[in-house]
């Protein structure tokens, strides 16, 4: 062998050898180092924190963010538009459940299972169980059980990124005046929400949505699932004026009549206002609220709430609110969306994020010692978001239209005194034709009939 041979194979062997060694350290972001994403994100509080934490994962990965931040019925709009062309603008996109159900049906969302799949990709680390399990249900599956909710035959479209449930809300300085202990259970919540209005004069029990359309139907499915109501059977039959169903609407009613002043004409801000200024004791709605009420400049309670999990029927059944994220169908870098997407919901990114302020979409996140240390209330939120119902309302097309034939005719339940089961019967009667309509009872002959 030759000089020349004896010193080039061995230096051949070295450089393969050195190139393999850093093909097999290659990181999962090395490929996409220079992309830049394009996300569409709400003007939301969890949205915001979001914001301050993004620099990290360029900084980390090299992949560049652009974010179109908008408020979330023109985001909703856009991303109609956006959504229908062949290519979009954008790469990751934040929706709420109704959304899901839409994007899903179209087509336009990309099923995340080949992402996942693929261990170039997949961070094994990701700990998917951490997830609270009701949002991943309520915001990431579709074609399970019902359409909408997980099963044998669903499959996974997104990610719960802001997961809020509903919670209580109280007065400590009040309840601690006059001895009261925080309700566990409706009885004790509904007894305190008419006790409180005679212990303290001028004072209102229980802050509520009331107004008429989705503010009302919004409070009374809060009372429907953990008093053991729904608003379907399994056969696709309206059940809202059933007794379940009865007993949610009478909660409701007399929480409004023994609320504060104007109660009857309360929709979420104004709720959440009577409780801020000091003329409510409780207040019963989504966990984004806790945010306001240790700003001063928004609120005259600073330091005098305590939190509680929403008590307690014959079951316990808190609402499932909030946004998702997932890859359009016709989004640009699908591989990079999938990178940030799984980055921004990781144990990591999920911490960061809350103690930025937002709301954590993981179970470790709301026992986390620093999260806990910066806002206390997280150990309880995290206990309350266990019994996140992802069942609470139905996610079907003609949702919209029930709902709101729901929410005008408890509004006549609140301020005209309409007898309750009468009313609930019209609605159940009306939402059964709706469905027909819909082809929900297509099935039904055809099974009765015996053939199948």
């Amino acid at each position: 062998m030759s000089l020349t041979k004896k010193v080039l194979l061995p230096m051949l062997g070295a450089v393969a050898a050195v190139t393999t060694a850093t093909a097999a350290l290659a990181g999962p972001y090395d490929d996409y180092k220079g992309t830049k994403l394009v996300v569409n994100f709400p003007a939301h509080p969890h949205y915001d924190a979001v914001m301050k934490v993004l620099p990290k994962f360029t900084k980390e990965t090299g992949i560049r963010v652009e974010v179109d931040q908008l408020q979330y019925l023109k985001m909703r709009e856009k991303q109609t538009l956006e959504l229908t062309k062949r290519n979009g603008d954008y790469d990751l996109l934040a929706y709420v459940v109704f959304s899901k159900a839409d994007y899903v049906y179209a087509d336009q969302l990309e099923n995340l299972a080949r992402y996942f799949m693929n261990p170039k990709l997949a961070d094994p680390s990701y700990d998917p169980d951490d997830l609270i399990d009701g949002y991943v249900g309520n915001i990431g599956v579709a074609g399970g059980n019902k359409g909408y909710l997980p099963g044998p035959t669903g499959s996974l479209y997104g990610i719960p990124f802001g997961s809020e449930t509903s919670i209580l809300g109280y007065r400590k300085d009040i309840f601690k005046k006059h001895g009261l202990k925080v309700p566990e259970t409706y009885e004790e919540m509904l007894d305190l929400a008419c006790r409180i209005p005679k212990l303290e004069k001028g004072m209102g029990g229980l802050a509520s949505r009331a107004a008429s359309g989705h503010h009302a139907s919004h409070a009374y499915l809060l009372h429907l699932a953990p008093l053991g109501g729904r608003i379907f059977d399994s056969e696709w039959n309206p059940i809202m004026n059933n007794a379940a169903g009865v007993q949610a609407a009478e909660a409701l009613k007399k929480i409004v009549n023994c609320g504060a002043e104007g109660s009857k004409t309360f929709g979420f801000a104004e709720a959440g206002a009577s409780f801020l200024q000091g003329q409510s004791a409780m207040f019963l709605d989504s966990t984004i609220f806790a945010g306001r009420v240790d700003n001063p400049r928004l609120s005259k309670v600073v330091g005098k709430v305590g939190w509680a999990p929403h008590p307690k029927g014959v079951r316990r059944g808190s609402q499932t609110g909030g946004f998702g994220i997932g890859i359009p169908k016709n989004a640009k870098n699908k591989e990079a969306a999938f990178l940030l997407m799984q980055w921004l919901t990781s144990k990591k990114a999920d911490r960061l994020i809350a103690l930025a302020g937002g709301n954590p979409s993981r179970y470790s996140t709301h026992s986390d010692r620093d999260v806990n240390a910066k806002f206390p209330h997280m150990q309880i939120f995290g206990e309350a978001l266990k019994y996140a119902d992802p069942d609470w309302r139905p996610i079907i097309p003609v949702w919209g239209k029930i709902n709101a034939d729901l929410g005008t005719t408890l509004s006549k339940v609140l301020t005209e005194d309409l007898d309750i089961k009468t009313a609930l019967d019209g609605v159940a009667k009306r939402s059964k034709e709706v469905m027909r309509e819909a082809g929900y009872y297509t099935w039904d002959s055809y099974s009765a009939s015996g053939i199948n």
